[in-house]
């Protein structure tokens, strides 16, 4: 079980951004998996949405998913496991 950090905003904060806490998760999501510090799956966990919803937004703001020749080396390798290849 995964412990939980309390992060406080004071609300004039929030309010001067114009942002609910939800909102606030979620940009904080989406600005860490652009700059390649959380995960897809940990970003989308953050931000409250299903992954497809999650790439939707990424796409809607123009963030390119991550995936490099590593990511593209481990699908071919599991796909030959899997005997599609």
């Amino acid at each position: 079980m995964s412990t939980v950090s309390v992060l406080e905003i004071p609300q004039d904060v929030l309010d001067s951004a114009r942002l609910t806490p939800a909102e606030l998760k979620m940009e904080m999501a989406v600005y860490l998996y652009a700059q390649g510090r959380l995960s897809i799956g940990k970003a989308r966990g953050l931000a409250g949405m299903s992954l497809w919803e999650f790439r939707q937004l990424l796409a809607l703001r123009r963030i390119s998913p991550h995936y490099d020749k590593r990511d593209l080396d481990e699908d071919m390798a599991t796909l030959r496991e899997l005997g599609r290849l």
